[in-house]
């Protein structure tokens, strides 16, 4: 490829009472960088970019975009004209137009997903050793963002063959369908993944900790301030990634994921791994089964140009139940 993706950067997620949002991620550990009337910027204790969460007030809960970082400046400018050559309708934020970020552009992806690139983002000082500030889960980082898109099949051919992801592990039925699959440009098991389903929109966004004790610390803490019902499904640990998970409502039904204990994607001859869509163990190891509410509720997306909401789509595949992703 001639450009080159890092990793995915930040999402920035549209809430209809700041405030309320301020007290839940503050409790969940993540560092306020700055905010005002209408946004806070946030990020973990080992961020040392201003943010990899925006939150805005708005009348509506919904996704504004998600975006992923690239090297330079000519990558950045490399990507956009190959996405236009592709056919897409690119819309350039040169800098200053938006806070701590550089140039950037977003479109709109295969998926009907807004997504972002950028390739300067303000640095600040990092929060890794300040230990008096770790609180509730103590918050590291960004680690990845996941989707319902009506074509996973598509999205992972795109992403694959045209933007140089590498697919860490995926779920396949009948005749090799992909049902799921988990994509990478850092060295972990995913930057992005994709489950079949009813979309565009976001599933949830994961953010890494730095043990799984801190997931456990994070419920104490959620549960003595009364956000026990915020606590969606786990604690866990996924078959897909092998990771510790724990899933939290946000006060506007945004998914968080918290996220521990994954594994290295970086040789060259990693190969994929495949699970069948029937193997129960993929979608909790233990075997516990996730609510109804982690299949069906999603937060919606918006049209980059048009600031509405992206109209939904059913799943080009039908199953006879949810696949599961993390």
């Amino acid at each position: 490829m001639s450009f080159d993706i890092i990793r995915s950067g930040r999402a920035i997620l549209h809430v209809t009472d700041l405030e309320a949002s301020k007290k839940f991620y503050d409790a969940l550990g993540f560092i306020e960088t700055e905010s005002d009337e209408k946004q806070v910027f946030l990020r973990g204790l080992e961020e040392h970019n201003h943010h990899s969460l925006l939150l805005k007030e708005k009348e509506t809960p919904a996704l504004e975009v998600i975006s992923y970082k690239v090297r330079s400046e000519n990558d950045l400018d490399k990507l956009a004209s190959k996405l236009q050559n592709d056919g897409n309708e690119v819309k350039w934020l040169e800098e200053g137009e938006q806070k701590a970020v550089g140039r950037a552009f977003r479109y709109q992806d295969i998926s009907g997903l807004p997504v972002e690139y950028y390739a300067q983002m303000e640095t600040v000082e990092r929060k890794l050793q300040q230990y008096d500030l770790y609180k509730g889960a103590k918050v590291q980082r960004i680690d990845h963002f996941n989707c319902n898109v009506p074509d996973v099949e598509q999205a992972y051919n795109y992403y694959i063959d045209e933007l140089g992801f590498a697919c860490s592990e995926y779920t396949a039925g009948e005749e090799d369908k992909i049902w799921a699959a988990w994509l990478h440009r850092k060295p972990s098991v995913h930057d992005v993944a994709y489950m079949n389903g009813v979309g565009p929109r976001l599933h949830h966004v994961g953010f890494w900790l730095k043990d799984p004790m801190s997931l456990i610390d994070g419920c104490d803490v959620l549960a003595s301030m009364g956000y026990g019902p915020n606590i969606e499904r786990g604690p866990g640990r996924h078959g897909l990634s092998n990771a510790f998970f724990l899933y939290l409502r946000d006060p506007d039904g945004h998914r968080i994921e918290l996220y521990n204990g994954d594994y290295l994607t970086s040789d060259p001859d990693f190969k994929p791994i495949r699970w069948e869509l029937d193997d129960p163990m993929r979608q909790t190891f233990w075997g516990h089964e996730a609510p109804d509410s982690w299949f069906n509720e999603a937060t919606e997306v918006l049209n980059v140009h048009s600031n509405e909401k992206v109209k939904l789509k059913e799943p080009k595949l039908k199953k006879r139940k949810p696949t599961f992703v993390i």
